[in-house]
């Protein structure tokens, strides 16, 4: 797997990928954390697309040529994240296609971030994810080293922050 930045050039082949993963959760009864509509028909989310595309904290994850997911990373956190004690390095967005499932393309891209973070010599990594359901998703993150912080809301939107530390 190749990881290269992604741009505006990649805002088709990105909201593919998302669309996918969109229908694979309303299937398993997760619709409630991406919603039940494909974001390419959603203007917010396609300007939320275009904005990561733009800032440059955009990375794409290809095998043969093919975009198979999609990290957005940040030195900033999203408005609703308490603030860190100390500079970090956050995961605002992380997608793998539902078509390479079971290959370890999410941890592949976090393993990415981590290595980004090291780079800068920054030892914080944040990310949040939706806490809802079955709650899956924030195992998904424990399981890749992270350990849980805040939970919030947004609206009815249930959320937790995490957070893993990086030795150098």
């Amino acid at each position: 797997m190749k990881i290269r930045p992604g741009g505006r050039d990649d805002l088709t082949v990105v909201l593919a990928v998302i669309d996918d993963a969109v229908d694979w959760l309303v299937l398993r009864g997760s619709g409630a954390q991406w919603g039940t509509e494909p974001w390419s028909e959603q203007p917010a989310n396609i300007d939320r697309i275009e904005r990561m595309a733009d800032d440059g904290g955009m990375w794409i994850a290809e095998i043969d040529g093919v975009c198979v997911g999609m990290l957005h990373i940040s030195e900033e956190p999203p408005p609703y994240a308490p603030a860190a004690a100390e500079r970090e390095l956050y995961v605002h967005f992380l997608v793998a296609s539902r078509d390479y499932a079971g290959r370890g393309i999410g941890r592949q891209l976090l393993d990415f971030a981590f290595d980004q973070a090291r780079q800068r010599e920054i030892s914080l990594v944040r990310v949040d994810c939706w806490s809802g359901g079955d709650g899956a998703l924030v195992r998904y993150y424990e399981g890749c080293g992270f350990t849980r912080t805040t939970p919030f809301l947004r609206g009815e939107w249930e959320g937790q922050v995490l957070e893993q530390h990086l030795s150098h």
